[in-house]
């Protein structure tokens, strides 16, 4: 595999290591979608528990579950009782989202249904995310291949994404002669369009040996405890994908190949051929331009093809994405440049949601355009590029502001989130106070260390320990102040850099009793040696 196939549209390819699992979906070796996990990380969204009520908050509206771990799970009241009526709107989650209209529960009222230390079966719909824990739901959802499992459901249906009268009569007639339990429900996913019956037997069959698992554990098992576990990243890769669609799967680890293969086999035979180990010498994502996409994906300003560019900001609960015209100089007047620039950004905005798994509130600043016409084509264009992502959205018009909030489902933290920390030197704020403001600060606190000194009858005499940036800053523009400082209070100051030193932090001491009089070093910082 010494080169990159011109005649493959569609393929995914896998880096497989000892710590971590990558998988990037391309279409013409253009980077649509990127997924990412780790050996150490819990596979918790999808995973059901049996878990034991700790707390009932009627102000919230919530409860609050031990399901064994670090953090209790948080499930709201209108989540604790199952019901059909939210099934076919989540049959693509797996993780058992909810669209039903929310019953407001009166004091007292689920006291009587679930009293403190009662058993409940959840199943988790969003990871830990920050300092917030699990949040869970009654309504459980096994997902197979081609059926969805809804354990005490009695709902039987066909996903709503599936169109035409006479597959959808196909696939009911199906499902209706099916043998199922009663206290089961199941729904058709959309990769069941144009399966075969016996491939919806050999999936049930499946599903049906799960649920006797769990059903054990329900039974059987100590409180609390995990009853179910999503697969790993490759088998969920196996079952969730359109495999007949994949012109090539690509791994790096002969094993793991071997692992799909055999996964692949028990649902399209044929699809195995596609499967590919790749054994060149050079990394895989370097081979398929993977790394270098995923760089430029990921960084705060992504440069669009017309010469625009989108500045994306991230914050716990609020994604701000704002679009600049940068170098574009395309368009007959500057109402077309603007909605060529915008029309760019509504196509590239999608795909960077779906790569860096953002989730929750998304305001997007778009340039100014005057004309409504112009407004509705945008919208539009982001509508139809959210279309591909398998996370829930919901989008409102461009208001006159040129603004568009659109929310995103999150199941757990995004890419960047999981990748990084914030800086340890300035704290995530990605700013540190200039050379000017320290010196301020510095002559500030000497003003009142020494007129405290003065007043005491102690000695006048001064160390000032700074960073070498801040030294820099007193010896050349602020030295004549200094001097008219220790002129004034009559004292001596001696000036000592320390390149260990935060640049915003300095010491005020005495070298004759090495007593400190002023200090605001951050002892639980780490400090960072700047040359």
């Amino acid at each position: 595999m010494s080169k990159v196939e011109k005649n493959i549209k569609k393929e995914i390819v896998a880096n497989v290591e000892s710590l971590e699992t990558r998988i990037a979906f391309l279409e013409d070796g253009r980077l649509e979608d990127f997924f990412v996990e780790r050996t150490s990380e819990e596979r918790i969204v999808g995973s059901i528990f049996k878990g034991r009520i700790q707390n009932l908050e009627d102000g919230l509206q919530a409860a609050f579950v031990d399901i064994g771990l670090k953090k209790n799970a948080f499930i709201h009241y209108w989540d604790m009782i199952p019901e059909d009526t939210a099934r076919l709107e989540a049959e693509e989650v797996g993780g058992g989202g909810r669209t039903a209209r929310k019953k407001k529960f009166q004091p007292g009222e689920m006291q009587k249904l679930f009293p403190v230390g009662s058993e409940i079966i959840v199943q988790v719909s969003k990871a830990a995310i920050s300092t917030k824990g699990p949040r869970v739901t009654a309504n459980l959802s096994i997902a197979g291949r081609y059926l969805v499992m809804m354990p005490g459901s009695k709902l039987k249906g066909v996903s709503r994404k599936i169109s035409g009268d006479k597959e959808r009569g196909r696939l009911k007639k199906i499902l209706g002669r099916m043998q199922t339990p009663d206290n089961l429900g199941f729904i058709i996913r959309t990769a069941g369009e144009g399966a075969r019956k016996t491939a919806f037997a050999r999936d049930l069959r499946a599903l049906l040996d799960t649920w006797d698992q769990i059903d054990q554990g329900i039974q059987k098992g100590k409180t609390p405890c995990l009853l179910y576990q999503e697969p790993d990243l490759l088998e969920r890769l196996v079952r969730d994908s359109l495999i007949e669609d994949i012109d090539r799967i690509v791994i790096d680890s002969e094993e793991e190949a071997e692992r799909v293969r055999n996964a692949i086999s028990r649902i399209a035979r044929h699809a195995q051929r596609n499967i590919k180990v790749y054994d060149g010498t050079t990394p895989i994502f370097e081979h398929f331009d993977v790394e270098r996409q995923l760089n430029n994906a990921f960084r705060r300003k992504v440069w669009l093809p017309g010469g625009g560019y989108l500045v994306f900001d991230e914050t716990e609960a609020l994604v701000a994405i704002d679009i600049n015209t940068g170098r574009h100089k395309g368009g007959n007047s500057q109402e077309e440049s603007i909605l060529e620039v915008n029309l760019e950004a509504a196509e590239e905005i999608g795909r960077q949601l779906r790569l860096r798994n953002v989730g929750g509130l998304v305001v997007i600043d778009f340039i100014d355009m005057k004309l409504r016409k112009n407004r509705q084509a945008v919208y539009r264009k982001l509508r139809d590029s959210v279309r591909k992502d398998k996370a829930r959205t919901n989008l409102l018009p461009i208001s006159d502001l040129g603004l568009l909030e659109m929310t995103r489902q999150r199941a757990k933290q995004s890419i960047s989130s999981s990748a990084y920390v914030d800086c340890p030197y300035c704290r995530g704020r990605g700013t540190v106070k200039s050379a000017l403001t320290m010196s301020v600060e510095v002559q500030r606190h000497l003003h009142e260390v020494l007129r405290k000194l003065q007043s005491d009858e102690k000695p006048l005499d001064t160390r000032i320990t700074v960073h070498p940036i801040v030294m820099e800053r007193l010896r050349r523009s602020d030295e004549t102040l200094l001097v008219e400082l220790e002129e004034k209070y009559g004292g001596h100051m001696s000036f000592v850099s320390d390149g260990h030193l935060h640049v915003e932090e300095f010491v005020i001491s005495s070298p004759e009793t090495h007593e400190t009089y002023y200090s605001n070093i951050d002892q639980s910082r780490v400090h960072l040696k700047v040359d």
